[in-house]
């Protein structure tokens, strides 16, 4: 059973409004461009919701990870793009600044990026490096008081629009992931790095992504993020939120497309009567509405169990595995009903469908998630299933 406090029902409440007025009247519009929504941004970062993990001191709200989460469902009904960009900036983008930063970095970097100021990214994967974080081949290097770093990151979420990013990068030649640090790059100000080529996407489109080209770019020490090792196991820290999240967006998007899809099998008719009212199209809606509560009831269920302490690396993966192909399933079936017209840009099922597919490599791919949950069985611990 999932329960939110009074507070967080009206957190939702607050957020939906938000989400009807002007997150979900833009989607379409930022869809077809490929815009980054800068503007919708800034409004998320001044109602302070880019903020909820943090510390009020650096404008944040203290939040748990359930209300995080409601964010992020909320957002994702709305736009699955605009939903990943602020995922990026409350999280991944800001949250190795916050956490091993030193006071003047949160100042000038984590503070702002709350507040929606600047944009924030965090860069890991490599054209030959994604799952496989011992593989990666950007290196760092120290001279005197400060590092050089060179190499290639792709598939950067907020890439082309960013000011600030997190930098995994390995600090000697060896194999292996003991030797990765983590910088915060200031691309304002720090030569030697360059945009590559944005990545023209048939999903999220309005959520930038692209290639971050680093040619012998100078980071003064301070900017060292945790020390030179350790990298890999600050990153894998934050995983299991990244997953739960990653969890509500799926859970948000399927919501969108069962919607849409309940309202049109209300209006469609067919011999003689609403297609929702014969059973081959009353199945799917079933199946669709069965399907969403499973993965929010999981999704939540992590969700708790991570601000209660408990140990959630199994849960945050099955509730990610379940979700995310849940949304995948959904937008099919939402699809479906709209028969022909899923085919249609006027509709957002087809959106929907499209987006769906991003959620799938986010926070490891089903089948990563399947070794994850397959390494943490523990049948006579005796709590399997709660």
């Amino acid at each position: 059973m999932i329960t939110f406090t009074p507070e967080q029902e009206e957190f939702r409440k607050s957020v939906a409004r938000f989400v009807d007025t002007e997150v979900a009247p833009a989607a379409q519009a930022l869809d077809e461009r490929g815009e980054f929504p800068a503007a919708l941004m800034r409004r998320i970062g001044e109602l302070g919701w880019l903020g909820l993990r943090y510390p009020e001191k650096y404008g944040g709200a203290d939040a748990d990870m359930t209300t995080y989460c409601l964010l992020a469902e909320e957002l994702a009904r709305g736009s699955l793009s605009v939903a990943a960009a602020a995922g990026m900036q409350s999280l991944m983008g800001t949250h190795f600044i916050y956490t091993y930063g030193d006071d003047a970095l949160r100042e000038r970097y984590l503070v702002p990026a709350l507040r929606g100021e600047l944009v924030a990214t965090f860069a890991m994967t490599e054209p030959n490096a994604g799952s496989d974080v011992a593989n990666l081949a950007t290196r760092a290097e120290r001279r005197g008081d400060r590092w050089v770093l060179r190499g290639t990151k792709t598939w950067v979420t907020n890439a082309p629009v960013a000011d600030v990013l997190t930098v995994a990068a390995k600090t000697s030649g060896e194999r292996g992931m003991k030797n990765i640090a983590l910088f915060l790059l200031d691309r304002r100000t720090m030569r030697g790095i360059t945009l590559g080529k944005p990545i023209d996407k048939m999903a999220v489109r309005a959520s930038a992504t692209g290639e971050i080209l680093l040619d012998d770019v100078e980071v003064p020490h301070a900017y060292l993020l945790g020390g030179e090792q350790g990298g890999a196991e600050k990153i894998g820290g934050i995983l299991a939120e990244i997953r739960i999240m990653t969890a509500a967006l799926s859970v948000g998007l399927a919501r969108a497309a069962y919607e849409a899809a309940l309202a049109y099998s209300r209006e469609r008719v067919a011999f003689g009567k609403p297609i929702g009212e014969h059973q081959a199209i009353g199945f799917k809606l079933a199946d669709m509405l069965a399907g969403i509560h499973a993965a929010a009831l999981m999704t939540y269920q992590a969700a708790g169990r991570l601000d209660a302490g408990r140990p959630v690396a199994r849960e945050a993966a099955m509730a990610k595995l379940v979700a995310s192909e849940t949304a995948v399933k959904v937008t099919d079936e939402a699809a479906r009903i709209f028969a022909s017209y899923g085919l249609a840009m006027e509709y957002p099922v087809q959106r929907y469908f499209r987006d769906a597919r991003f959620l799938l490599p986010g926070g490891g791919t089903s089948e990563i998630l399947r070794l994850v949950i397959g390494r943490e069985l523990d049948w006579d611990r005796g709590t399997a299933f709660c």
